[in-house]
């Protein structure tokens, strides 16, 4: 019997802030049953675990982000306090780049594409070439949140405010077929065994966010208004998003698609990582079995 080839995949990674954790559980489930992922197109969080996934150092990332918790993710907001955004990034950024290393896309052993968004000239940029870390923290850039990234004389910003799981970069590939990551999915109610915990984590408000919101008020006094103000625009965000993601994957789909709820946890919850790695893996596992069972089904027909 001569030895199956494995199926080549474009690997499509949506914007979503931590439940885009659950990448890294998808990644691991493509691996597990022998696919081999030669192409990865993302945005915002997409591109972050999907640029660590090229540069071979998931595994890294994926023990330390398991290792965080809300304080961590605190020391690492160097709060810019500009009109243009709330965090900086470097502080994030040059914690990344010191766990993985500074790459140059270029030099990745796969094909690579980070999107971001050029807001004033209502364009996508793809980002193909040049340091990873640029590409990652220009497609990052979540409106409110972190401050744009000046890249190359344009103010670049989150690529899912215009394409949440940017498929279009992948269309020249030739690949068995792509595999989409949305993770603006419709909303699921979240079993508890208690009602009121189940009414807390449902609740579109990230606890990072309020404690976040405590730790401003510290240093600057603000209104409980202007914080539900911020609260309610990433929630609008997250609705925007996943109308878009459906109407960009109806005009151009994937062949295979995993998604995940968009109130699977809140936008910065990323201490619930391994919570949303997990889903990601079943998800995955969910979505996706059809193509091992018929990898199966060629086997013995070979036989």
């Amino acid at each position: 019997m001569t030895e199956q080839k494995k199926n080549s995949i474009s690997l499509v990674l949506g914007s979503g802030g931590a439940r885009g954790l659950a990448h890294i559980g998808v990644i691991h489930w493509l691996e597990e049953h022998g696919f081999d992922i030669v192409s990865i197109s993302g945005c915002s969080m997409g591109a972050l675990i999907g640029g660590i996934y090229a540069a071979g150092k998931l595994d890294v990332f994926e023990q330390w982000v398991r290792d965080i918790n809300k304080i961590d993710i605190l020391t690492l907001l160097d709060l810019s306090w500009q009109k243009n955004g709330l965090v900086k990034g470097d502080k994030i950024i040059a914690t990344l780049t010191e766990l993985v290393g500074d790459i140059a896309i270029e030099d990745l052993p796969i094909k690579y594409t980070a999107v971001a968004a050029d807001i004033a000239n209502e364009k996508e940029v793809w980002l193909s070439s040049g340091s990873l870390f640029d590409a990652i923290r220009a497609s990052i850039s979540l409106p409110l949140f972190f401050t744009p990234f000046h890249y190359n004389g344009v103010d670049l910003i989150d690529g899912g405010v215009l394409n949440p799981v940017p498929i279009a970069p992948t269309f020249g590939d030739n690949t068995d077929f792509s595999i989409a990551v949305n993770l603006g999915g419709c909303v699921k109610t979240l079993k508890s065994a208690n009602s009121k915990q189940s009414a807390i984590e449902t609740q579109p408000v990230s606890k990072v966010s309020r404690f976040l919101a405590r730790f401003k008020r510290q240093v600057v006094h603000h209104s409980a208004n202007e914080w539900g103000a911020y609260d309610i625009a990433n929630q609008a965000f997250d609705a925007m998003q996943s109308t878009i993601a459906r109407q960009k994957l109806a005009a151009y789909p994937a062949d295979y698609f995993v998604e995940i709820a968009r109130n699977a946890c809140g936008t910065l919850e990323f201490h619930r990582a391994d919570e949303m790695i997990k889903l990601g893996y079943d998800t995955a596992k969910e979505s996706l079995s059809a193509l091992v069972a018929n990898d199966i089904a060629k086997i013995k027909l070979e036989l």
